[in-house]
């Protein structure tokens, strides 16, 4: 009855084991190459469920009411069956617990004190564990194990269930399948040596068991578990905008995979100018210098404060950007006006750009005079500067040194100098018609002098110079030369040409000069005289007239002149 009962427990447990297989088969393995175990999918547990030979070799010595001593032997058992779980440690070492039932269970109704036959009433139930040691490589695990527990004896002729002490050692080899994700392996043969020991009690059907047996197994073995660990963290960290200029703000995010939601994560992050926490912190990069910069950040895990106490709760990475450098300034630089004389001054205006927006500053330069100013326009003085082209030079700065130079010039040219004024030809008065009155101003005279009088009254600033010629026939006439007057008749012409402009036309005499030439003509040349022009320069063999000395001749007809001549009569204005 009792070893029925332990027989149907046993087969609830391989039948439980059975139910578990589904779920366990379609667990996933990382193959290995070889199509076996590797190092890393090793399972953790391993259920076996197979069928067991039993071969007792013991004798039980049994009294019987008959008063005598019935020498009864156990006999193979075929039928038997045999589950065991394992759990591993490691890669190679376990723990394990078993049980075996083998049992005929069936009396032989003809023999009651039959033995040494399959009609014994023997049975036997086997609870153990103990160790056990494998050796995975590919396909085949070898594996051997120690066992210790009870051993619930039956028989063999009709001594009661009995508990007892049980040792079994051994060992087998599991072949790995392909079958179920390879969670499936055949035992291909367990062999073990098992130690039972049973005392029956001295009264009737009593007697001590000591049995060495001889055990053999084959099944399955159901695969569970095994020594990958978890698959660790994975970070990954990145900066936005990764060029950046100097200044500018830089944010760091971090992008962990693997977190375990109900776990709490901490990021940590290591580098210059950084500022926040958590998976996004930001960057002051106003003191960096141009260059690639890198930023370390972790991440761990875990219950809070144990967070980072495995090895596959943490994960490091690392974030890069770049300080690019800053464009250099760009300027243009002008005068105006372009051109100035000594002592005039130009503005010069500077056009500074700075591609990232930097404040500028400006300065200047000139190879000749000088230039104030230090903003975007300054003013150039000639003073002391040669005539010529001045060079300037404009520079823009910005405040990380960064420099532009441009040039302009002024051309400082000489001051206009007015021509010197001289004096000016005008109009000539001929005077050899007049042979009885050679000194005479006649009508024919007055449209030169009218002219002359023009340009005096249009131009008050000026002067007029007449010069009296003479001829060398004149000079020695006969009538002039006896009285004189050819020494004088250029003189007198001279005189005369002025009393008409004066008497005439009105000039104010302060305004006209007489003189005498020395052209071979009978003539009065009329010159204008601007102001500043000297006349003694301008016109050469002239020799002024000393008006005190020499007299305007009063203008008579003809008839008058002739009466003048013979009498001497006094002049007629």
């Amino acid at each position: 009855m009792h070893i029925c009962v332990s027989k149907s427990l046993i087969r609830v447990l391989a039948l439980a084991c059975m139910a578990a297989l589904p779920a366990d088969l379609h667990a996933q393995a990382a193959p290995s190459a070889s199509g076996g175990f590797s190092l890393l999918d090793v399972p953790k547990w391993d259920v076996f469920i197979g069928y067991s030979y039993l071969s007792p070799n013991g004798t039980v010595n049994t009294p019987v009411p008959s008063g005598t001593v019935v020498p009864g032997s156990y006999d193979d058992v075929v039928n038997g069956q045999i589950v065991s779980a394992s759990y591993f440690f490691n890669h190679y070492l376990g723990i394990q617990a078993e049980a075996g039932i083998h049992e005929w269970g069936v009396q032989n109704p003809n023999s009651f004190y039959s033995v040494g036959t399959q009609s014994n009433d023997d049975g036997f139930l086997t609870f153990s564990g103990g160790l056990v040691a494998r050796y995975p490589r590919g396909k085949f695990t070898p594996f051997v194990h120690v066992l210790g527990g009870e051993a619930m004896i039956d028989g063999p002729v009709h001594n009661p269930f009995t508990w007892g002490p049980a040792v079994t050692g051994g060992g087998g080899l599991d072949y790995l399948t392909p079958w179920f994700h390879r969670r499936l392996s055949i035992r291909l043969f367990q062999v073990d040596y098992e130690y039972m020991h049973a005392d029956f009690g001295t009264g009737n059907w009593g007697g001590v068991a000591n049995i060495n047996a001889f055990r053999g197994s084959v099944g399955i073995v159901l695969h569970h578990g095994n020594f990958v660990p978890r698959e660790g963290l994975s970070l990954a960290c990145s900066a936005s905008p990764a060029d950046v200029y100097a200044g500018d703000p830089v944010t760091l995010s971090a992008m962990a995979g693997g977190l375990e939601p109900k776990a709490n994560a901490i990021y940590t992050w290591s580098g210059a100018g950084i500022s926040g926490t958590g998976d996004s912190i930001s960057v002051n990069t106003a003191s960096m210098a141009p260059g690639v910069h890198s930023v370390d950040c972790a991440v761990k895990e875990g219950k809070p404060g144990s967070e980072g106490s495995k090895a596959w709760q943490n994960a490091t990475s690392t974030a890069s950007f770049t300080v690019k450098v800053f464009d250099v300034p760009t300027v243009s630089c002008s005068a105006s006006p372009a051109t100035i004389t000594p002592g005039e001054t130009s503005t010069i205006t500077a056009l500074g750009v700075s591609p990232q927006n930097r404040p500028l500053t400006y300065a200047y330069s000139a190879a000749a005079g000088s230039i104030t100013g230090t903003g975007a326009s300054a003013v150039y003085s000639s003073t002391g500067a040669p005539t010529g082209t001045a060079a300037i030079t404009c520079t823009v700065s910005d405040d990380k040194g960064q420099t532009a130079s441009a040039s302009t010039s002024v051309t400082i040219s000489a001051p206009y100098v007015a021509p010197a004024p001289h004096t000016q030809a005008l109009c000539s008065i001929s005077f050899s018609k007049d042979k009885l009155r050679p000194t005479r101003v006649d009508n024919e005279a007055k449209a030169c002098l009218d002219e002359v009088a023009l340009d005096l009254a249009r131009q008050p600033d000026t002067k007029a110079v007449v010069v009296g010629n003479v001829t060398t026939a004149e000079k020695l006439l006969p009538a002039n030369a006896k009285s004189g007057q050819a020494q004088n008749m250029a003189a007198l012409r001279a005189v005369n040409t002025k009393a008409y402009l004066v008497g005439e036309k009105g000039i104010d005499p302060s305004r006209i000069a007489v003189a005498t030439g020395s052209a071979e003509a009978s003539s009065v040349e009329d010159y204008l005289v601007p102001s500043g022009a000297s006349y003694a320069s301008d016109l050469t063999g002239i020799t002024p007239v000393d008006e005190a000395a020499v007299k305007p001749q009063a203008r008579m007809p003809l008839a008058s002149a002739h009466t003048a001549g013979k009498h001497a009569a006094k002049p007629v204005r």
